[in-house]
């Protein structure tokens, strides 16, 4: 399974180099020089994206990353590579030792139950917000609902079992 860490958000100036908005909690593991990233396979088919990309340089701006890709040394090229997901393979993840902390790849696919196992879904992916993480559900009627991913509402997460229990607060699958 991909597991994205990075979008090339635009080039920046006229030498190759992007933009890319960070999407992992190790940026200074996955985008160091000599590092390969995966690209989106949905976006292969568009010309020019390869199927992986080698980091040569990469530098710090605007709580972004200004990175320059082997080969990629022109604007055009580098507008080429606009909207790419940088992605790694889940198996090069190590695994987390802390019981509370998961990683969004973990939690999709699991289903969402009450306490006494009644199914309110399966989590399709996990939003990012700045107050908390959001659960994503697909619901047995195929709307999707929101559950803010806290102690309070999503008190188990048992990842072998296959299934979160969600104990949400009255109306919210009512939004």
């Amino acid at each position: 399974m991909q597991l994205v860490v990075g979008r090339i958000v635009r080039p920046h100036g006229i030498l190759g180099e992007v933009v890319v908005d960070v999407r992992t909690d190790e940026p200074g593991e996955r985008f160091v020089p000599g590092s390969v990233l995966v690209t989106d396979p949905g976006r292969r088919a568009a010309p020019g994206v390869p199927p992986t990309l080698t980091i040569e340089t990469v530098r710090p701006h605007q709580n972004r990353l200004l990175v320059v890709f082997d080969g990629v040394y022109d604007r055009d090229l580098a507008d080429g590579l606009r909207g790419v997901l940088l992605c790694v393979d889940s198996a090069d993840v190590p695994t987390n030792d802390d019981p509370d902390e998961f990683s969004d790849f973990e939690l999709v696919g699991l289903a969402a139950v009450s306490p006494e196992g009644e199914t309110y879904g399966e989590v399709v992916r996990i939003d990012h917000a700045p107050s908390s993480d959001l659960l994503v559900l697909r619901r047995p009627d195929g709307r999707n609902a929101l559950v803010p991913f806290v102690k309070a509402i999503v008190p188990e997460v048992d990842v072998a079992g296959g299934r979160v229990v969600v104990t949400p607060p009255e109306g919210l699958f009512d939004l």
